[in-house]
């Protein structure tokens, strides 16, 4: 039985747009210290979740809870000073700036002074392995760097809980292993709580402590990827129903 404190609960959450129900009453619990992979085919309400746990979206019903608080509905920065931290699936980083100077903009949160901020950009860059590229202009890094500087962004808001969007996805599959090595990092030597957004199937399977499974909005199933991976219900949601 894991005895460890709940980090995240999602209580019945469900969220509607006018007549369309993207979230239906969604619940699950992240327990500190896991990787908690969410997984379900296109537009099963994945992204939509992930913005209203880090306040893109109020929920139409039901409540976040972070560390025992009723978080529903605060703003992305509030979340941000609470010690939640996300990255994007489409990778935005500040263009004009250097690598450093995009992590510093997120250090600021923690470290107002500049020279604080920087030491701990680059304690940030030195792990995520970006070190080498602090003064090189955002906008040339490539897919896998644009990557790991979205993480090294929401890594400088020291979070406790971090929301990861694909972070794997389009890279190949050196880059990939690179990833998924910094995620159990995260894990491990950090301490980091994660809840990641996957749609390459051996990663999220390989690193995920639990997944949850998302349908039309509804979650469908819960549990160790093994059981995950041999649940006929999973299965039809993924390659669908012949006629």
């Amino acid at each position: 039985m894991n005895s460890k404190p709940t980090v995240l609960n999602i209580d019945s959450v469900t969220k509607d747009f006018g007549g369309l129900r993207a979230v239906d009453d969604v619940s699950f619990k992240i327990r500190q210290g896991e990787i908690v992979g969410l997984i379900g085919p296109n537009g099963a309400g994945k992204t939509t979740l992930f913005n209203i746990i880090s306040g893109y979206y109020p929920p139409t019903k039901g409540k976040i809870v972070f560390k025992g608080n009723n978080i529903s509905g605060l703003s992305p920065f509030k979340l941000a000073k609470l010690g939640i931290g996300r990255t994007f699936q489409i990778v935005k980083p500040f263009a004009g700036l250097t690598v450093l100077e995009n992590v510093m903009v997120a250090s600021l949160l923690r470290y107002p002074k500049k020279k604080e901020a920087e030491e701990h950009s680059w304690k940030i860059l030195e792990f995520t392995g970006l070190a080498d590229r602090a003064y090189m202009q955002a906008a040339g890094l490539t897919l896998a760097g644009r990557k790991r500087l979205e993480i090294s962004k929401a890594l400088a808001l020291e979070p406790s809980l971090l929301l990861l969007d694909e972070v794997v996805a389009g890279l190949n599959p050196a880059e990939a292993a690179k990833t998924v090595e910094l995620i159990f990092k995260l894990k491990e030597d950090e301490g980091i709580t994660i809840l990641i957004v996957e749609h390459i199937m051996r990663v999220i399977m390989s690193i995920s402590d639990r997944i949850v499974v998302l349908n039309y909005g509804r979650k469908i199933a819960e549990g160790k990827p093994e059981a995950i991976a041999q649940d006929p219900i999973v299965i039809q949601a993924y390659l669908g129903e012949e006629d």
